[in-house]
């Protein structure tokens, strides 16, 4: 079932639904009913206080409480959701999260979090469609209990900025919620080719009808790749019997303010070939295309909303796995442009697609290039599973932080400490060394080796090996597997470099 979203201005305490959603906030004194629920709180009057207490209500993230409303309000159930202390647009987000996952079977429900910025109108609407995102295509169908109508109460529902967002969060969301898909797909039924099989039909939607973006799909199979030299996507996938892919989308708006390369891996399973992983680390190796999904479905995200920048996305994708013409340790491949690498440990193979991908997308002379990969474990030893690793250009991590801040993502600038450029060419016998083996500092030893393929251009690279997939209980807008972490940020890039080239 498709959900409809309205904006509007009423009161929540009047408003007609199956079930009303407001927050709370741990306040000094106890639990307090968050702006927006106002009406709420005085249509309850004395009884509210003890009646939260009785609840068990403390208004900590997470927490949501049903509460029968007896005729006190217009709508028959209540549905508090904690906030924290904050009511900023993550928390806000995170709330409608998990508001979205406690009003299950509601065919209708009100949505009456703090909304008196348009920033925080997106945040509600966000958080709802993916808090309630499922991914059930290989379960036997057992009714769909997804609201038919969600409408988000806002004091600035006729406020032109308010409704921009509103429309433009509904955008982005989808585009998360189909990097969840695709990210959540069995690896066998989506090797490369599949992968770029689902691209075209993502991009043959996307630009179908009047008024539709005009955005240029172009997919490479491995002889035109072996023609442009790419060794890297060609060495990593050479294991498999599903030969890789370079999936290209362009989208060129007139009057372009500016121009940007993102660039995603898209290996579709990590078996991690000669230099195999262990079982238990596979289960979740079908989620290490999700930086090729976040970049492509950012930039579908892009089109349909008009944004005056030019982006092309570079998705290599290749499927790591072993067998007797599987890359070996001690190989040499030649990157796009010459550049000669040996390989060293084949389970460290989202660099040398990127290799390739980056040489071409620098090509063409895009003012900046930014890079998303599920590229080390030991960013996520350093970061967490839920923060997202940023290296790069000074300049270009800034603005990579700044558009992270607005869209609520969690970011980390990380460095680049020079003697890294020491470690990458200690092969002797090729021009650098894929890996070294050493336990410190890899996800940095990675990031430099990237950079070699950047022609000193202004980048960034993403390392979003722990934020993209929830291997646990669903957290506030996410649920169990991919996240869509990435697509979010991209658009808010995008949209800042639109707004500084018009200042």
């Amino acid at each position: 079932m498709t959900t409809t979203y309205t904006l509007r201005k009423a009161s929540p305490a009047k408003t007609r639904a199956d079930a009303v959603v407001v927050g709370v906030r741990q306040g000094p004194k106890g639990p307090e009913l968050a702006p927006g629920g106002e009406d709420v709180g005085a249509a309850f009057g004395r009884k509210l206080r003890p009646l939260l207490s009785s609840m068990g209500v403390t208004g900590k993230a997470g927490e949501a409480v049903r509460i029968p409303t007896g005729g006190t309000l217009s709508t028959p159930v209540l549905v508090l959701v904690g906030l924290g202390t904050g009511t900023d647009l993550v928390s806000v987000r995170r709330a409608a999260g998990v508001a979205a996952r406690n009003v299950r079977n509601a065919a209708s429900v009100a949505l009456a979090l703090p909304a008196d910025e348009p920033a925080l109108v997106a945040a509600a609407v966000a958080g709802f469609r993916l808090g309630g995102y499922t991914f059930t295509r290989y379960k036997q169908a057992d009714g769909d209990d997804t609201p038919a109508d969600l409408v988000v109460l806002s004091p600035l529902a006729r406020d032109d900025a308010a409704r921009a967002a509103f429309e433009e969060a509904q955008v982005v969301a989808e585009a998360v919620a189909t990097t969840r898909d695709w990210v959540n797909e069995p690896p066998g039924r989506f090797t490369p080719a599949l992968f770029a099989d689902a691209v075209t039909e993502a991009h043959r939607v996307a630009t179908k009808g009047r008024g539709a973006p005009k955005v240029t799909l172009e997919v490479l199979d491995e002889e035109a790749l072996s023609g442009l030299g790419c060794g890297g996507i060609l060495g990593v996938g050479a294991g498999s019997d599903a030969p890789p892919r370079l999936v290209k989308l362009d989208y060129r708006p007139k009057g372009a303010v500016a121009r940007i390369a993102l660039v995603g891996k898209g290996i579709t399973f990590d078996s991690g070939g000669l230099t195999i992983k262990p079982s238990s680390s596979m289960g979740t190796m079908k989620s290490d295309m999700a930086g090729a999904a976040a970049v492509l479905q950012a930039t579908l995200a892009v089109a349909r909303l008009g944004l005056p920048v030019a982006v092309t996305a570079w998705a290599p994708m290749a499927e790591n796995m072993v067998s007797g013409s599987a890359t070996r340790p001690g190989d040499v491949l030649t990157i796009r442009g010459g550049r000669t690498v040996e390989v060293l440990n084949t389970d460290a193979e989202g660099r040398l697609v990127l290799a390739d991908a980056l040489v071409l997308a620098g090509e063409e002379e895009p003012d900046l290039v930014v890079d998303v990969a599920t590229l080390t474990g030991h960013m996520v030893l350093a970061l967490g599973d839920k923060v997202c690793g940023v290296l790069g250009t000074d300049e270009t991590v800034e603005q990579v932080l700044a558009a992270g801040e607005r869209s609520g993502e969690a970011l980390w600038p990380m460095p680049i400490p020079e003697e890294m450029s020491e470690r990458i060419r200690s092969s002797k016998v090729a021009d650098l060394a894929q890996h070294d083996w050493v336990r410190w500092g890899g996800g940095l030893y990675a990031a430099a080796f990237l950079r070699e393929f950047t022609d000193g251009r202004p980048w960034a690279h993403l390392d979003i090996a722990g934020p993209s997939f929830n291997s646990g209980g669903p957290f506030g807008e996410w649920t169990s597997g991919g996240t869509g972490f990435g697509v979010a940020t991209l658009v808010e890039l995008v949209r800042g470099l639109a707004a500084t080239a018009t200042d």
